[in-house]
């Protein structure tokens, strides 16, 4: 099925079908911008007029271009004009139920040639697809919010539709400028699949009471390398569209525990507290956000330390084990070992996060911290966690994009690609996992399942197999 697409349907004229109907209008498609109500159809192209307006003020953009892109928009509250369309993309309810109606409809008044697409972020292709005819023609084709600047397109394929349809689709999106990855129908897809413990350890860290919310940010950003951190990203996101997704993943994989929805972000939710379009989420948006408190400078009071690098990750300062995480807390390694010993997390930037064992000798957490802050680290003091914030968030989902892969939902290259454009982490979480080691990071979730004695840090076999690979090389 080859289909020269020359007039694109989008239905929803929200935040995201305005920013899919400015791309294709942008690349010379004729639009159908449809909405049940015109006055929503009206306020869609008013916004798209005023950032193609801005971007003339910018000079980014010329008047003539501005005004061609324009009329090219279609404004359409008859959904039976759709007939016209060579490919529709629906960008709105995400609801099962609306999706399968509203395709089924739009079977019987498009042509049979016609491309049926879905912009939506994680409900299922093939059901969508279930009572359409000529199934084999619907597709997944996710946009990334803002849908005009993000790169990415993850084109999602349900068990009935064409390879021809996928390339086709792929082609498009490049000729938009954009990076389509493939992949097939899965709760969450790829990047709403693989970044789902990038928000729940945070979640977890908050009620576990390990740290204060700027401080777990600062963590991930500083320590992870992270552009932005998980709970400040929710509260831009919406807490409610970010805790929804998080339950329509939980719920799709029959209640699998490593997709768990946190009851602290459920608490926001009921309580009107979305993040920064209500005013208050996680944090007060009415009201300047205080920095994470970084440990003050420690006096060097001891006289001279000795300094011996015992192992890789274990550094000896007197008599007090600097250890960087393997998953146990310090207060474990501290009766396994009889020394007094300071947990550290995994270091990126100019950031350390470190946990004392709770019989430390204050003296003993002074030496360690003072021994960081001479290394130029920023130093924040976090509750004795396993794991502590960095290392398990990258292990959990270095862990989920591996079993994406064994389930064989995308490509290695496409997974990492995907989590780099769609959500901006500083590496691709395959290609991380190849640099930070796999036995590494098994030896890390396993001791993670054995402190909770729970399936959520269970390791997929995946990384059993490379881990083990990884061994035989190395011996």
């Amino acid at each position: 099925m080859m289909t020269r697409i020359q007039t694109v349907a989008v239905i929803g004229s929200g935040t995201m079908g305005a920013g899919i109907a400015e791309v294709a209008a942008s690349h010379g498609h004729q639009v159908l911008l449809y909405d049940i109500s015109a006055a929503a159809v009206s306020r869609g192209v008013d916004g798209i007029r005023r950032r193609l307006e801005s971007r003339v003020a910018r000079g980014k953009l010329t008047a003539a271009t501005c005004e061609t892109m324009l009329a090219r928009l279609i404004p359409v509250t008859d959904i039976d004009s759709l007939a016209a369309a060579d490919l529709v993309i629906e960008a709105a309810s995400e609801r099962l139920e609306i999706k399968q109606a509203l395709f089924s409809q739009l079977a019987e008044i498009c042509q049979p040639h016609t491309l049926l697409t879905s912009n939506t972020s994680s409900i299922s292709i093939t059901a969508i697809a279930a009572s359409v005819s000529h199934p084999e023609r619907v597709a997944g084709l996710h946009f990334f919010n803002p849908a005009p600047v993000m790169k990415l397109v993850e084109v999602v394929s349900g068990l009935a539709t064409s390879e021809a349809v996928v390339e086709q689709l792929c082609n498009l999106a490049m000729s938009w400028g954009k990076q389509p990855v493939r992949c097939q129908s899965t709760p969450g897809f790829i990047v709403n699949r693989v970044a789902r413990p990038f928000y729940s350890e945070a979640w977890r860290a908050l009620e576990e009471q390990v740290a204060a919310p700027e401080v777990i940010d600062a963590a991930l950003r500083g320590g992870g390398g992270f552009p932005m951190g998980p709970l400040e990203l929710t509260d831009l996101i919406g807490q409610d569209v970010n805790f929804a997704v998080t339950c329509s993943v939980f719920n799709a994989f029959w209640q699998e525990r490593r997709f768990l929805p946190s009851l602290v972000q459920q608490e926001l939710v009921m309580a009107g507290r979305l993040g920064k379009k209500s005013g208050h989420g996680v944090y007060d948006w009415r009201t300047e956000r205080a920095p994470a408190e970084v440990v003050g400078a420690v006096s060097a009071s001891y006289g001279p330390v000795k300094i011996e690098k015992i192992s890789d990750g274990v550094t000896e300062l007197d008599d007090v084990l600097l250890i960087e995480t393997q998953g146990e807390t310090a207060q474990v390694l501290a009766l396994r070992t009889g020394r007094a010993v300071v947990v550290v997390d995994r270091m990126e930037g100019d950031v350390a996060i470190v946990a004392a064992a709770d019989s430390n000798p204050r003296s003993a957490t002074q030496k360690a911290i003072y021994y960081l802050q001479q290394q130029g680290k920023n130093v924040l003091h976090i509750a004795d966690y396993p794991g502590l914030l960095v290392w398990r968030t990258v292990a959990m989902i270095v862990n989920e994009a591996l079993d994406t892969l064994q389930k064989g939902v995308a490509t290695e290259q496409d997974i990492d690609t995907a989590m780099r454009l769609g959500v901006n982490y500083p590496c691709g979480p395959l290609a991380w996992g190849e640099r930070l080691g796999w036995q590494r990071l098994l030896i890390l979730l396993e001791n993670l399942q054995r402190h909770y004695g729970e399936e959520r840090y269970r390791p997929c076999s995946l990384l059993r197999q490379r881990a083990l690979l990884e061994s035989g090389y190395e011996s």
